[in-house]
């Protein structure tokens, strides 16, 4: 037994996020959703040997897997593809629906830990959708960086990179798509430049809310990580 677990060129990505502008990503409730409030119950974990490297994926309901299963979320695939390769990772989701960079910054402390080898971080689609100052974002999303780096410095840290529509105003919304690059190559670290490509905006790839990613499509979001992940493994 396994012990781990586009653009916006298409017409239909407005509406998508236009939707998503509203609700915020993964406020409402569902009744297949494993997360609660309490740390414990945050993350889940697989169950590990002290010989398991880990990686922790840390983000908002894009990584909890929003409607879907716990084993059929984008981290959960990933470890399917670890496993097939007979590589020696666990995979550890803390996803929370509703997320922003500032409650997530808050979080970090009660899932990073001292053992973790690689570190997703895929939050700020909240932040941009509501229209949070782009410094506030920045200096979030800095500040976690800053984090992992001191607590875990020999960790590998991924940045998720995130898109959202023109609501804002084209000004906001080229700052807010540059924020992950920059940190990514001031902070030499890895960067997935948009986490939901060919994904966002497709209707047989979300969910009925029209928000949220289908099992296929939490599949291609996979694809969208492990371009960068795996050569890091």
């Amino acid at each position: 037994m396994t012990k781990k677990i586009q653009s916006f060129c298409n017409p239909l990505m407005f509406c998508y996020f236009l939707i998503l502008l509203l609700l915020g990503c993964g406020e409402k409730t569902s009744q297949k959703e494993k997360q609660e409030s309490t740390p414990d119950e945050e993350t889940a974990v697989t169950q590990a040997t002290d010989a398991d490297k880990k990686i922790l994926f840390f983000g908002d309901s894009l990584t909890a897997g929003y409607g879907l299963e716990m084993g059929e979320a984008f981290p959960s695939v990933i470890q399917q593809k670890i496993d097939s390769l007979g590589l020696n990772y666990t995979v550890i989701n803390a996803g929370l629906s509703g997320e922003t960079t500032a409650s997530g910054k808050n979080r970090l402390d009660w899932v990073l830990e001292d053992d973790m080898d690689i570190v997703i971080i895929e939050l700020g689609a909240n932040d941009g959708l509501r229209g949070i100052p782009l410094t506030e974002t920045a200096s979030n999303l800095q500040a976690m960086v800053d984090q992992v780096q001191k607590e875990l410095p020999n960790a590998k840290i991924v940045l998720a990179g995130m898109k959202i529509p023109p609501n804002m105003g084209p000004e906001y919304t080229a700052e807010f798509e540059n924020i992950f690059p920059k940190l990514a190559e001031r902070e030499q670290i890895a960067l997935i430049p948009f986490l939901l490509e060919d994904v966002a905006g497709i209707p047989e790839l979300n969910q009925a809310d029209g928000i949220h990613p289908t099992e296929k499509g939490q599949k291609l979001v996979a694809e969208n990580v492990w371009k960068v992940l795996k050569p890091m493994l």
